[in-house]
């Protein structure tokens, strides 16, 4: 486990001002990653990237992610490159299609979401290794485009998906993968089996980093953590096929319990282990270790949404987990 990095997450929905001292605190801490978010309509993440990285020492920033559509590869890869010849080493930016809705509100929405994150990501990952860049692709038009200060080395880029086409490109184009919330070790096998044969059909033999967001609730009640998967299931995105184990089990508890609160209160103690960190030091430190076993090279915690009480976790699961992690 000691090679497995171990993040937090900074909330898109915590204010900017704070970023400063939460990214120095997760430094203190000892974590080895901050990432930050750009969901619709909070805040950029290449700029919270440049404020978390500025203010800490050797912090791994993680930008998670980008939605391709709303950027210009090239004026990506000028700011990408900005942050990495700056701070060589410590950026990690990451790539995805953006949620449907936000892309189709601000005008950027496009027939094929993967040729846009596809020929985004090629695009910038051939611009920041200092190639000449020219495409005319569905999305991507781009015409003897050369940076004119590229890295030393480019940083791996990510890209931020679930479904199996989506996954299959990211292990053709991509560095990395970044795996949301309510991913179980199940999961995690069943996407690293769709990257490796995007993988084997692009030919690729580099290693390809998998980051997995796991929800942290590290209170022996864990009803955050309740809380968290019951909405998941009700109004979030389906599990992926790595759980259709359980498909019939959740369809039978939604049934029975249609209201968040309910299904919280009667969901399983075996879907918090399953599904998130949470509990006591030994409960999290299992639940951890075995997405660590599953594949994922860094796990990121998303704390709760309350400032004060993300905070009090961070600093607790900093205190009695990540020895037991490492």
């Amino acid at each position: 486990m000691g090679d497995t990095a171990i993040g937090v997450m900074y909330r898109c929905d915590s204010p900017p001002e704070q970023l400063p001292a939460y990214a120095r605190l997760v430094e203190r801490l000892g974590y080895d990653e901050l990432w930050v978010v750009e969901d619709c309509f909070f805040t950029g993440a290449v700029s919270a990237a440049a404020i978390a990285a500025s203010v800490t020492e050797t912090l791994k920033i993680g930008i998670g992610i980008l939605p391709a559509a709303f950027r210009n590869p090239a004026l990506a890869a000028m700011e990408l490159t900005n942050l990495e010849r700056v701070f060589p080493g410590r950026i990690l930016p990451g790539f995805g299609h953006g949620m449907p809705d936000w892309v189709r509100q601000v005008g950027a929405d496009h027939p094929s979401p993967l040729a846009v994150l596809g020929e985004t990501v090629s695009a910038v990952r051939a611009l920041l290794a200092g190639e000449t860049v020219t495409v005319d692709g569905r999305y991507a038009r781009l015409d003897g485009v050369k940076l004119a200060f590229p890295p030393a080395e480019a940083p791996l880029i990510s890209t931020g998906v679930r479904g199996p086409k989506s996954l299959r490109l990211s292990g053709q184009v991509a560095d990395g993968t970044i795996l949301t919330e309510c991913t179980s070790a199940p999961s995690v096998r069943w996407s690293r089996e769709r990257i490796d044969e995007g993988r084997a059909d692009a030919g690729r033999t580099d290693p390809h980093r998998l980051t997995l967001y796991a929800w942290l609730d590290f209170d022996e009640k864990r009803e955050w953590a309740r809380q968290a998967i019951a909405g998941r299931i009700i109004g979030g995105p389906k599990l992926p096929p790595g759980d259709d184990d359980l498909a019939e089990e959740i369809a039978a508890l939604v049934a029975a319990h249609p209201k968040v609160e309910d299904l919280a209160r009667a969901l399983p103690a075996s879907y918090l282990d399953r599904f998130t960190v949470a509990g006591t030091a030994t409960q999290s430190a299992a639940s951890a270790k075995r997405l660590i076993d599953a594949g994922a090279d860094s796990i990121v915690f998303v704390p709760p949404d309350d400032p004060q009480f993300a905070v009090t976790q961070i600093t607790l699961a900093a205190e009695e987990l990540l020895p037991l992690l490492r």
